[in-house]
């Protein structure tokens, strides 16, 4: 037989077959698009700004819909309603987590970010860094700046649209150049370093005098009755580390660096800000996280830094661990699940002018501090960031600290000063831009 009429065949039999597969495994789920084959919704999605189609298409298909990201089905989670139903309410059912391909490939399965930039991403770096090796770096440190620019590389890379078309299909991570293989290249080095560290530590260990985080959990493991080979559990706790810092560094950092540029855009609010600042801190001493409670409008900006920026528009993905009826739908255990943090953030109804950046969100008529179970930056639920006291407290301690100190000077007027994000992809990230620090 004509070899062109075999794999002409051979094709359209993949072709059908796929079609087939789509339209049999839709079921019960969620209304949404039609899928093509193969390459399911990807068509119907700019890459390049997630969430604004994933908001167009909850205005056609509700809060609850199913996407085909390729072959296989997600369900999005649209608006708060539905994404507190889901991760909170029905918190264990969704607490599974979703496949991302590109970390499960560079933790090999065994785990599961003046221009402010570099001194904004060497302080959250070094908290960690305080945590883990019990000491921090100076920032001329060779071994630090590595650190650093590995981890500012690697955040972008996540937020590269190719890596969401490799993500919807692994089998590209394998086969195909591009940005992924420079995420595995930064991923090894830094779990490479840090376990060195950790064997450091297991030679000079004293399990009565404790150091800092990798002491703890060298202790924790050899309490273990189990049969793992050292060389599996190092490289545990290397992946585990390394997590630690890229999740821990990068947020925080592109936060901070946010949040000085939206204060340069709006010098009223940083005016205000720095007004509680003197009459509740003044001059003399230091921040601490007590003085956050006497300083609503300073607590209120901050809010509004995470809520305006949108960090993570849509966090990782989750997986439903059972057969779940919800909302009327049917939805099996192992389907991908995406909550649209931004649908949250950007709740019309919680947040007037939600496109508006306004601390006022987040202050009652009294002018004190209002939560709102809306403010999900950290996602919520069985899943929410691990980290979310940390930050929160870095976001305070930070801003508060260097506004208590300067006042910040733009090199353009601010109505000329852009905040669109140049990436909005698993994170969004701030232009880059310039600013001087004037000693107060």
């Amino acid at each position: 037989m004509d070899p062109v009429l075999v794999l002409v065949l051979t094709l359209s039999c993949l072709f059908l077959l796929s079609l087939w597969s789509q339209s049999s495994g839709r079921g019960k789920l969620p209304p949404g698009p039609t899928p093509l084959p193969i390459i399911g919704n990807l068509l119907q999605i700019d890459v390049k700004d997630i969430h604004k189609s994933l908001t167009n298409l909850s205005k056609v298909y509700g809060p609850v819909y199913t996407l085909y990201l390729g072959r296989k089905p997600t369900v999005v989670l649209h608006g708060y309603e539905a994404v507190k139903e889901a991760l909170v309410d029905h918190g264990e059912i969704f607490a599974g987590r979703g496949s991302f391909p590109v970390l499960e490939r560079a933790t090999k399965g065994m785990g599961s970010p003046c221009d402010p930039t570099f001194i904004l991403g060497c302080a959250p770096c070094n908290v960690i860094s305080s945590i883990v090796f019990q000491g921090r770096f100076d920032y001329k440190d060779q071994d630090f700046l590595n650190l650093i620019e590995k981890i500012d590389e690697m955040t972008n890379v996540l937020s590269d649209p190719w890596l969401q078309v490799c993500n919807t299909f692994p089998v590209l991570l394998d086969y195909c150049p591009g940005g992924h293989n420079l995420f595995f290249k930064h991923y090894t080095f830094i779990k490479n370093y840090i376990l060195e560290k950790i064997k450091e530590h297991d030679e000079s260990l004293d399990v009565t005098m404790p150091r800092d985080f990798i002491d703890y959990f060298l202790i924790k493991e050899r309490q273990k009755d189990c049969n793992q080979p050292l060389k599996n559990m190092l490289e545990h706790m290397a992946i585990t580390m390394t997590d630690l810092f890229t999740a821990g560094t990068e947020t925080t950092s592109t936060t901070l660096r946010y949040a000085l540029l939206l204060l340069l855009k709006y010098p009223h609010v940083t005016a205000k800000v720095q007004e509680e600042i003197e009459r509740v801190i003044g001059k003399h001493r230091s921040p601490c996280m007590q003085d956050r409670s006497h300083m609503p409008y300073t607590d209120a900006v901050i809010h509004e830094v995470q809520r305006f920026i949108n960090l993570t528009p849509t966090a990782l993905p989750h997986e439903v661990t059972c057969d779940i009826k919800f909302r009327n739908y049917f939805i099996p255990k192992g389907t991908s699940v995406i909550p649209s943090l931004s649908s949250v953030l950007y709740d019309s109804k919680e947040f007037p002018n939600p496109e508006k950046f306004d601390p006022g969100h987040f202050l009652n008529e009294n002018g004190n501090f209002k939560k709102s179970n809306c403010f999900m930056p950290f996602s919520a639920g069985k899943r929410m960031c691990a980290g979310e006291g940390l930050a929160r407290m870095e976001l305070f301690l930070f801003l508060t600290s260097i506004l208590q100190n300067f006042n910040l000077k733009p090199l353009a007027h601010p109505k000329d000063i852009n905040t669109t994000p140049v990436i909005s992809g698993l994170t969004s990230v701030p232009p880059p831009y310039q600013l001087c620090f004037i000693p107060i």
